[in-house]
């Protein structure tokens, strides 16, 4: 059972959704994970590296989350606690699942849990987290969707490092929508850096 932290620190300002590591009952259930009966490992990734995991049973209405917690960087603490499942239809067919909330007095129904300074995963609204995008601006959220459509495509991190290769089995014209929204967002977000450097040196002129 690996270790949990309440993940990265914001540099300044109210900590975001990103600045936690999360569990999304959307992947779980895309990836067969909500059967009845199973157990199995979710584990968080940094640099190629794992960094933290955690053990996750599912029940027919629950599923029970066991790992180890570092509050502040001091103790280490077990925690092994049920969150509840709840299942809605979809307007086409099938049921889509959700978590409740283990919060003490919550209960939301959300589709992602985040662990904070309390040692528990709970919703966003507990540990009042901001969405990213809520923070940025058009020049920063540029750079993030450029960012996301690279990891798609299996390239390396960050704009400046240029494109990279098709990926195996995407098609080709799939792979040229996605370059061509890739260079529309990283001229958007360059053009912004531009006008920032020029209004830092008009302050010093």
């Amino acid at each position: 059972m690996g270790g949990m932290n309440s993940g990265r620190k914001n540099q300044g300002g109210k900590r975001t959704t990103e600045d936690c590591r999360s569990l999304d009952v959307r992947q779980f259930q895309r990836d067969g994970l909500l059967n009845n009966g199973k157990s199995f490992s979710w584990s968080w990734t940094r640099n190629g590296e794992k960094v933290a995991s955690i053990q996750v049973k599912v029940s027919e209405n629950r599923v029970t989350l066991d790992y180890r917690h570092l509050s502040n960087g001091s103790e280490w603490s077990n925690q092994n606690y049920p969150v509840l499942l709840e299942w809605t239809p979809c307007n086409y067919g099938g049921l889509r699942a959700w978590f409740r909330c283990p919060a003490s007095g919550c209960n939301r129904r959300v589709a992602k849990l985040h662990i904070g300074s309390a040692g528990i995963f709970a919703c966003r609204h507990c540990y009042q987290l901001a969405y990213t995008s809520q923070r940025e601006n058009s020049d920063d959220r540029s750079m993030r969707q450029a960012d996301k459509i690279r990891d798609r495509l299996g390239w390396e991190p960050g704009i400046a490092n240029g494109h990279g290769v098709k990926p195996k089995g995407t098609h080709w014209k799939t792979y040229y929508r996605l370059v061509c929204e890739h260079d529309s967002l990283v001229n958007v977000s360059l053009a912004g850096m531009q006008r920032q450097i020029e209004m830092m040196r008009a302050r010093f002129d």
